[in-house]
Order: C-alpha cells, then sequence, then structure tokens
C-alpha cells in the first residue's frame, strides 16, 4: 500500500508540470507579434483627374482694310506738245505701263523704226518696255496723216507692283491678318494667263487662299479659290 501512494503522487506531480508546460507554451504563442499581419496591408495608388492644359490658338492682329482706291502714280517727263510723234508715243507707252503698274519706276521703250513714224501711212511696229528692270514686249500700230496721227500700244502681259496686288486682296477679304502673293515686288504677269495665287491668313489663324487676275489697265480682280 505504501508504495501505491508514492507512485500515485508521482503521478500527481508529472500530470501537473506538463499543464504547467502547456499553459506557457500557449500564453507565449499568443504574446508573439504577427508578421503576417503587419507586411499584408494593401498598398493604395494615388491618381488624379486634373485634366492635361492645352496650347490655345493665339487670336491674330487684322489688317486695315483699305479706305480708298490704289493711287494713279504721278508720272513725270512729258516731252512738249511740239516734240517728235516718236518721242511722245514713248512716252505715253511709259505712262500707261507705270499707271498700270501701280507705282512710278524707270521705265524704258524701244520700238525699231518708230523715228519714221510720222511718215503718213499704217505703222507696225514691235517694242520691249522695260519697268523696273523688268522688260516684256508689245505691239505699237500708229496710224499717220498729214496733219495729225493717231495710235494703240497692245501687249499680252503687263507689269504690277505687289503691293497693289495685295491691296485688292485686303478688299476682297476683310479681316484678314496676313497677305501673301505667289509675285515678286516687281512682276510682269500675262493679263490672260495663270492668275496670281495668294493666301489670306485669318484672324482666327486660318489660311484661306484667293487668286488675283490683273487686266491690260491694270486693274487687279480677286476672287476666293
Amino acid at each position: 500500500m505504501k508504495t501505491s501512494r508514492g507512485l500515485l503522487a508521482g503521478l500527481t506531480v508529472l500530470a501537473a508540470f506538463a499543464l504547467t508546460s502547456c499553459s506557457d507554451s500557449k500564453k507565449d504563442a499568443g504574446t508573439t507579434p504577427s508578421a503576417t499581419t503587419s507586411s499584408s496591408a494593401p498598398t493604395v495608388a494615388e491618381s488624379s483627374s486634373t485634366p492635361i492644359p492645352t496650347a490655345s490658338t493665339p487670336a491674330l492682329t487684322p489688317l486695315p482694310t483699305p479706305g480708298t482706291a490704289w493711287p494713279t502714280p504721278k508720272v513725270t517727263g512729258a516731252p512738249a506738245d511740239d516734240a517728235p510723234l516718236a518721242e511722245r508715243i514713248t512716252f505715253a507707252i511709259s505712262k500707261q505701263t507705270q499707271v498700270a503698274a501701280g507705282r512710278a519706276a524707270k521705265t524704258t521703250v524701244k520700238c525699231p523704226g518708230i523715228d519714221k513714224v510720222e511718215t503718213a501711212g499704217q505703222h507696225s511696229l514691235d517694242c520691249t518696255v522695260t519697268y523696273g528692270g523688268k522688260p516684256f514686249t508689245g505691239k505699237l500700230t500708229v496710224d499717220a496723216k498729214q496733219y495729225s496721227a493717231s495710235y494703240k500700244f497692245t501687249s499680252a502681259k503687263v507689269a504690277i507692283v505687289r503691293a497693289k496686288v495685295i491691296d485688292a486682296v485686303l478688299r476682297a477679304a476683310p479681316g484678314a491678318a496676313k497677305v501673301t502673293c505667289e509675285l515678286d515686288e516687281i512682276g510682269v504677269v500675262a493679263t490672260a494667263g495663270p492668275a496670281i495665287k495668294c493666301d489670306v491668313t485669318t484672324t482666327a489663324n486660318a489660311v484661306q487662299p484667293y487668286q488675283a487676275q490683273v487686266t491690260g489697265t491694270g486693274k487687279v480682280q480677286v476672287e476666293k479659290a
């Protein structure tokens, strides 16, 4: 009997030790911080709904619309009324050229045989006119009588200054901010040939095509292409 009691007491102590050990293990496990909880937090990405600014088209300043007609140039150097007929005719052709072009400039007229036009009869001469360094050809006809003479000069081409063409375009396209034409500062164009091409830039920065036709008298006719 003594032996049985001693064995039972030993078992009781072992059981208590096992219980204590188990309890301490659970307590330690419960106090250990969880690494998974702190590292698995989702990342929030920031976003912006602010629109991206775009460059605005600047408004251009309109060119003034001409208020008066293109001025007739003043041509000097007219010969006397009693000057030789050839001299008076060449000046008339020179003046006609400068008025049509729209600006007074150095002009020469050469018509071989013109010194004989005072002889009564019909005369037909080929002439070369040079305006501002730009030459073109034409035909001169003279009907000479004993005390009078009539003459006429015609040409398929005419000299014109670019500024006069741009002036005409501005009249046809009011509110234009810029005008560019495919023409030299001084040009010679065919009266029945292709029109002069011009581009008009509006105040809204849009480009519109126009075309200009020049008559034998220098009148500029403009229309939208």
